[in-house]
């Protein structure tokens, strides 16, 4: 057995990365890909390691030679790596494709040793490795039979979006034995460039092959093992996430994007906040529906969006405005007090975060971090604050005071004289039956009131990025609207508040049907030894490591099982006590969920 190597190519869309090196020797995480592939094949025991080399070839060259491999290696040269493609680089390594059994593959991939080992271990001759398409693949599909040969290699120009549930991304990894070199691909492999030229790609080879016999190549199908194709900035930064360095953390350097999960193979994000139940699939439906022309024309300003805004959450104009997330709305928000202000700790740091002021924090004494209205009349009382702020519920806690204490809160807070700042941004999950203070008389009347509501986590759109500030004190609105853009809101959140009333019965469900699962995810994680559940009214649960494991240890040990979850040691005032946040999803992916943690906290 052998390996061959295609590593001509000029890597152009790495751009500054590649303009003195070819692309196999960008480094991901201080390591460059040629080295940990040819490790990963050293370990192999293969008779050769065949590279074809073309851009930038004698700095490969030279670098690989003093690797000090003890597996020989053989260069071929790609004189003309600039006006042909891989099938030319290919047909460069006929002869040792037709001297010996071989695995091919590209040079810019990065996987996990377990990979080869699936290919040399199945004992079928001829396998070409694919995987589960996902939206963040790009290139040669296939699509595969129940006893897994290829039907079809789908190209670009046959690809189509509505068929991607059949469809297996090629890993760009393949097996071959030297038979079928010898009197099937490389002969093809010949025809095809004599016919079509060297600038063509060697699957439509492999696509001619599997036409006339579906028996020759078979798809070998990955099973969770990671793999990632470095194209781009963005790909080697992923890169760097899902393969870190022996002293790195992948959680911290997976969580540290704050968000774009959807990049990561069969990630399971429990860390990020959102309704699982919602939208509905007909409300999906017309938002495709409008996706053309949405994208093509711009949206309205910020006059009309707070015009909708008014509309679905039962508020007059003047009281309201829109922004691009609860983030826009509290940075600019946070711009705008002066003075002293109070919050609770732990609690959502966005808030004094942004704030540049001094701040007084309440820290509840009990295990599970609640606290009543009354609570923070009392330590408030004599702190000097000209603004309280409450998260209700509260992050991480989920904490929550009834709307009716709430109200007494903000009368009390009236009296002193005080700003009141209230994140609804959970609420709607509440249990309570009064779940909301947007009601427009009573913002009205409250001037010193303040709403901010993500509709993001709640409504679970956090792609389109939309949050709301209402209060009584319409000089207030109108300068967090002054600080924002007159386009922050793009025409998918635009139309979304535009259609969102008719399916306001379907939220309603959702957040019945969150409620439900809230209460059953609660109960699953209270039989699970090793950790203790603080009650919650939020869609997120935190949650206690009693079992002595430390909160990052288990979000690394979810992490490699492909699962987010939010470590709260860096929280302040948990006085080293080990926290985690969970989030509530469906029933299918919290079962998945529980029985990984309860796998991981049975082995300490």
């Amino acid at each position: 057995m052998q390996a061959v190597i295609l590593a001509a190519g000029m890597g152009k869309r790495l751009k500054e990365l590649t303009r003195d090196n070819t692309k196999c020797m960008v480094k991901v995480n201080g390591v460059h890909l040629i080295d940990r592939t040819l490790g990963q094949l050293e370990k192999c025991g293969l008779e050769r390691i065949v590279i074809v080399a073309g851009y930038c070839g004698d700095k490969l060259i030279e670098h690989i030679d003093g690797l000090g491999l003890k597996t020989e290696i053989v260069y071929i040269r790609n004189e003309i790596y600039n006006k042909t493609n891989n099938i030319y680089s290919l047909w460069l390594a006929h002869d040792y494709l037709c001297s010996d059994d071989t695995l091919l593959m590209e040079s810019d991939l990065i996987f996990e040793d377990s990979v080869l080992d699936l290919l040399l271990n199945d004992p079928y001759p001829n396998l070409a490795l694919v995987d589960k398409y996902e939206s963040w693949m790009d290139g040669t599909c296939v699509k595969t039979c129940d006893e897994g040969y290829i039907l079809d290699f789908i190209s670009d120009k046959n690809f189509s979006f509505s068929d991607t549930e059949e469809y297996y991304k090629t890993v760009n990894i393949y097996k071959f034995s030297k038979e079928f070199s010898q009197h099937q691909y490389v002969p093809f492999l010949k025809a095809y460039c004599e016919a079509l030229g060297n600038n063509e790609y060697y699957e439509q080879v492999l696509k001619v092959i599997a036409m006339l016999d579906r028996s020759m190549i078979r798809a070998k199908k990955l099973t969770g093992q990671k793999w990632y194709e470095i194209d781009d900035a963005q790909d080697l930064d992923i890169a760097n996430s899902l393969f870190p360095g022996e002293d790195q953390s992948r959680m911290e350097l997976v969580s540290s994007r704050y968000g774009g999960f959807w990049r990561y193979p069969n990630m399971l994000d429990f860390c990020y906040l959102v309704n699982p139940y919602y939208p509905s699939d007909k409300m999906i439906s017309e938002m495709k529906s409008g996706f053309e022309k949405l994208i093509r024309q711009y949206p309205s300003g910020l006059r009309i969006n707070r015009i909708l805004g008014a509309k679905n959450f039962g508020v007059r104009y003047e009281n309201i405005t829109v922004g691009n997330g609860a983030a826009e709305l509290i940075n600019a928000l946070m711009s705008s007090i002066d003075g002293r202000i109070g919050i609770v700790r732990p609690t959502f740091e966005e808030y004094p975060n942004r704030y540049k002021g001094e701040t007084a924090a309440y820290m509840p004494p009990g295990d599970d971090f609640s606290y009543t209205a009354d609570d923070l009349k009392e330590y408030f009382s004599d702190k000097d604050i000209s603004a309280l702020f409450l998260i209700n519920p509260d992050n991480p806690s989920g904490n929550y005071i009834p709307m009716e204490q709430v109200r007494l809160l903000a009368d009390w807070a009236a009296k002193t004289g005080i700003m009141i700042i209230v994140d609804e941004s959970f609420s709607d999950f509440a249990d309570d039956s009064d779940r909301t203070l947007l009601d427009s008389s009573y913002i009205s009347e409250n001037p010193h009131l303040t709403v901010i509501k993500s509709i993001s986590k709640s409504h679970g759109v956090p792609g389109i990025r939309l949050g709301i500030a209402v209060s009584g004190n319409t000089e207030l609105i109108e300068e967090i609207s002054d600080k924002i853009s007159i386009w922050n809101i793009n025409s998918f959140g635009e139309f979304y508040m535009q259609i969102f009333e008719k399916y306001r019965g379907d939220y309603e469900k959702s957040l019945e049907m969150l409620r439900q699962e809230r209460k059953r995810f609660f109960v699953l994680l209270s039989e699970t030894d090793g950790i203790r559940p603080i009650p919650s009214q939020a869609n997120y649960i935190t949650a206690e490591i009693t079992s002595g494991m430390t909160a990052g240890a288990l979000a690394e040990k979810m992490r490699e099982k492909n699962m987010l979850i939010k470590d709260l040691s860096r929280k302040k005032d948990l006085n080293g006590r080990q926290f985690i946040r969970v989030a509530v999803r469906n029933d299918r992916d919290d079962d998945i969920f529980i029985n990984a943690l309860r796998e991981i906290l049975s082995e300490t």
